[in-house]
């Protein structure tokens, strides 16, 4: 399982570790990422997602799943996240012309 975001599409970083004598080393910056359960309004159904804790706050911000991933562009987002973006997208426009 790749270390990356499914919604922001944040993955490790490369920097150095500096020691005291100002000695480079590489080391990777991992994305701080959990697995969460986030529930779909529009959809009526959770999805197990793998979000970084940045991603997190902007879902509580936004106000939920469904408008952060109206908003969020494609090619930042996982399949899965296309996916159910996809789906959210469908049942609010069924919902608009009703």
């Amino acid at each position: 399982m790749s270390r990356r975001c499914e919604l922001t599409g944040v993955g490790p970083m490369v920097g150095h570790n500096v020691s005291h004598s100002n000695m480079k080393s590489k080391r990777r910056f991992l994305p701080a990422l959990k697995t969460i359960r986030l529930q779909s309004d529009a959809l009526g159904q959770g999805f197990n997602l793998r979000i970084t804790n940045a991603a997190l706050r902007t879902l509580d911000f936004r106000g939920g799943l469904d408008p952060y991933l109206v908003k969020a562009r494609d090619d930042q987002l996982s399949a899965r996240a296309r996916k159910i973006k996809r789906q959210v997208k469908a049942k609010l426009t069924a919902a608009a012309t009703t």
